[in-house]
């Protein structure tokens, strides 16, 4: 079955326009969960409360406001701020191109499958293969939703996708970030250390081989309980804690290793069984 577009927009570059269509690349598979009343089992509504009065007020009671000091705010009507949108008229206008590893992947905020829409085949094409052999990627301005959406286009397989980008004042600085005290790494835990990278190194990054647990575990406690099943809930075994730094890297090491030798015998191919020939019995002489 197809996969069905979301939406539709055009690429443009130079001269040259491409009409695209937009696909959702991913959907959150997460469990969700309901508020209930303990008491009765049944639904919970959400209510907003007057902090002044403490009165209920309804959704047509409301506006937006802006909070421009504290405490202070500034009311917003809808057509103030519908003035303030930009026309959505789905244009993705390219600025520049750029080597892909100058994009920090912290950036990206959504991402979609982009297609080609009628007419666009041709050059959909080309611009995704000259972006692939010149291992670069597209930053562009989306006219969408109201408002110029900072995007990557980037050649995937053997097409493109659309990568939304949050605006550099929406990240935060690292610099902020308490990164601890500069101590000296020894000589012999750095060697240890490269030795468990290189025990759970992959060719290649397989998003298959990890599952959503924490999902599956919640699901299957739904059934049991909907199957009127008792639940014991067995507390977790307190794990060993380990101080010292390189004790911790040889135990991994040890680990990891054991790991790797029961995966390659799992995955070695048995030898085949040698096939016994009966020999066929001798009749016995009619006596």
């Amino acid at each position: 079955m197809s996969a069905r577009a979301i939406g539709s927009a055009t690429i443009s570059f130079g001269l040259v326009s491409i009409p695209v269509k937009l696909y959702t690349a991913t959907s959150s598979l997460r469990v969700s969960f309901n508020l209930l009343e303990a008491k009765t089992a049944a639904r919970v509504k959400q209510q907003y409360v007057s902090t002044v009065s403490g009165e209920v007020v309804e959704r047509d009671a409301m506006v937006k406001g802006y909070e421009f000091a504290r405490g202070q705010f500034v009311q917003l009507t809808e057509a103030e701020l519908e003035s303030l949108e930009t026309a959505s008229t789905g244009a993705v206008e390219i600025a520049e191109f750029v080597p892909l590893p100058t994009v920090d992947f912290l950036e990206v905020e959504k991402s979609y499958y982009l297609g080609p829409d009628r007419g666009g085949d041709k050059a959909y094409q080309l611009l995704a293969q000259v972006m692939q052999s010149k291992a670069l990627v597209a930053v562009a301005r989306w006219a969408a939703r109201g408002k110029d959406q900072l995007v990557l286009l980037r050649p995937y397989r053997d097409g493109l996708v659309l990568h939304q980008l949050y605006y550099a004042n929406e990240m935060r600085p690292f610099d902020e970030v308490d990164r601890g005290a500069t101590l000296l790494v020894k000589e012999v835990e750095l060697e240890l250390a490269e030795r468990l990278v290189d025990h759970l190194t992959s060719e290649r990054f397989d998003a298959s081989k990890y599952a959503d647990t924490y999902t599956e575990r919640v699901r299957a406690l739904v059934e049991q309980k909907v199957a009127g099943q008792e639940i014991t809930v067995v507390p977790e075994a307190p794990k060993a804690h380990i101080i010292d730094l390189f004790e911790a890297l040889k135990q991994s090491l040890a680990t990891a290793s054991k790991d790797r030798e029961a995966t390659a015998l799992r995955l070695e191919p048995k030898p085949l069984k040698k096939a016994v020939v009966k020999k066929p019995r001798e009749k016995k002489a009619a006596g």
